[in-house]
């Protein structure tokens, strides 16, 4: 049977919060693990790859000063998902803590932003994924066909779920090649581009601290907004480090403790690969210009010949390898998600079972794997444009659970926030305004996808960016309904005992 493990913090701060164990390999990852994960999590280079030209098209030169603006409520999330993990170490996370802090349907609603952030953007990783491969077969016609190319993308799907499927451990050593080989690649990319403008780039242009001046940037409010919503997709993923918590040192302290270095690891690898790219390719609109239409899909694609020659699929195997990192990572924290569903209760018992040998969440990653590639599939097929538009409403999923997580965190320590100025900044102003900051970037970035020619779909004259994201995170409520009269869940929800998922039991 699962047991409680005490923690150090509790409602209101009061010590003792139960904690069911689950069953996982408890201590097998340390800081340095937590870390690779979260940057991992977030695909950097092909984040910025595919990011870096759009934010350009609406900054400017001020694309820098946009990725710290962007880092801004970014950070502040990030602390309180280290201070309720400190107190609540349990790998729902959101769902977990939304639920202690206000309630069952604010929990549930948590867990299904989480768990559909992460399936989506699998789709997104899987195209990804299939693309660059074929990319780098031949004369990389073959990235254009669409069969193959899915087919391609449902296999790594299927590949990275197994791995999870088989252990954490085999996890990390997957991922941390995979880390070494795009950060190899791109930092040969990246002194490649130091040479060349130290040597004299023919149409280069020298670094100019008006690129970080606020009241040139803000003279169009609404790009700024605009640039700092792209830049909050690029950041994501970095709360992976939290989702594997019970399976890290020290689980109240490690995870918060990765979670907010990679966080600022991040910000630096964005903000210094930025200004390197822009140094030498400018923000023109002609040739390798970060404004051309042509380079904005993929930059780095663009510029690989020009900066490395016949070495330039280099920067194709670091894209690829960032995707597929990507997408092992994204699988850990949507699995642990609903396994801790299953534990409490807020999906069926099955959810909440771990492998006996392997000690991962056998039932929750496969069915995460496979709702992946089902979704994958099906958009693939139905609408290629759809399943860009679906893909762009992911900040509207992201902006939803880390803005409850912010919330969350406020309300939880509201009865310390006086006890020290330390609370009073990490469990409550930080957290609060972060919280703040994305409910109004969920509700711009709603507007912006209203409009039809937001995206390449139009449904019923609204874009079909805004009708996808709203239909999926609706789908949240009705599944929460459906869970509410389930004689295995409504217990959940009404707060009578339920049957508890054994973490002995075989999946």
């Amino acid at each position: 049977m699962s047991t409680d493990t005490t923690t150090a913090g509790g409602q209101g701060g009061a010590p003792g919060t139960p904690v069911p164990a689950k069953g996982l390999r408890a201590g097998i990852l340390d800081l340095g693990d937590s870390v690779m994960l979260g940057l991992a999590s977030t695909a950097p280079v092909y984040s910025l790859a595919a990011t870096l030209g759009l934010i350009v098209a609406v900054n400017g030169n001020y694309t820098p000063l946009i990725l710290l603006i962007g880092f801004i409520p970014v950070l502040f999330i990030a602390y309180a998902f280290r201070e309720l993990n400190s107190a609540i170490p349990d790998c729902g996370t959101t769902f977990t803590w939304s639920r202690r802090a206000f309630g069952p349907w604010a929990g549930w609603l948590g867990g299904w932003g989480v768990a559909l952030a992460g399936i989506v953007v699998l789709a997104n990783l899987a195209q990804v994924a299939g693309q660059y491969l074929w990319l780098l077969v031949g004369d990389g016609s073959l990235a254009e066909n669409k069969v193959l190319v899915t087919a391609t993308g449902v296999l790594f799907i299927a590949v990275m779920t197994l791995v999870n499927y088989r252990g954490i451990r085999l996890g990390e050593h997957v991922q941390r090649v995979l880390t070494y080989v795009q950060y190899i690649a791109l930092g040969i990319f990246a002194l490649a581009i130091v040479v060349r403008t130290v040597g004299g780039a023919p149409e280069g242009q020298a670094f100019d601290l008006e690129w970080f001046n606020p009241a040139g940037a803000f003279a169009d409010p609404g790009a700024v907004v605009h640039g700092a919503l792209l830049a909050l997709f690029i950041y994501w993923g970095w709360d992976t480090c939290l989702a594997v918590n019970e399976e890290t040192e020290n689980p109240s302290v490690t995870p918060g403790r990765g979670a907010v270095i990679s966080a600022f690891v991040l910000v630096a690898i964005y903000v210094s690969v930025a200004l390197l790219v822009m140094m030498y390719a400018t923000v023109g609109s002609e040739g390798i210009g970060l404004g051309n239409e042509a380079n904005q899909d993929d930059v780095f694609v663009a510029m690989k010949d020009v900066v490395l020659g016949p070495w330039g699929w280099l920067i194709v195997v670091a894209v690829l390898a960032s995707v597929l990192s990507s997408t092992q990572t994204t699988i850990l924290p949507t699995a642990r998600g609903t396994l801790s569903m299953g534990v409490h209760g807020a999906l069926p018992a099955r959810f909440g079972r771990v492998h006996p040998r392997n000690q991962t969440p056998g039932f929750s990653t496969q069915v995460m794997g496979a709702a992946a590639i089902a979704y994958y599939v099906a958009m693939s097929f139905l609408s290629e444009n759809l399943l860009a538009d679906s893909i762009s409403s992911i900040s509207l999923f992201i902006a939803f659970y880390y803005a409850l997580t912010g919330f969350a965190c406020f309300w939880y320590f509201r009865g310390t926030l006086r006890e020290s100025a330390r609370n009073l900044w990490f469990r409550g102003i930080l957290p609060l305004v972060g919280a703040l900051l994305l409910t109004g970037a969920f509700f711009v970035s709603a507007v912006q996808m209203w409009d039809p020619a937001y995206g390449d779909t139009e449904i019923f004259g609204v874009g079909g960016a805004f009708i996808s994201g709203v239909v999926l995170l609706a789908l949240g409520v009705v599944l929460a309904v459906v869970c509410r009269f389930l004689p295995s869940t409504r217990g959940y929800f009404t707060g009578k005992p339920t049957a508890v998922a054994s973490a002995a039991t075989t999946a």
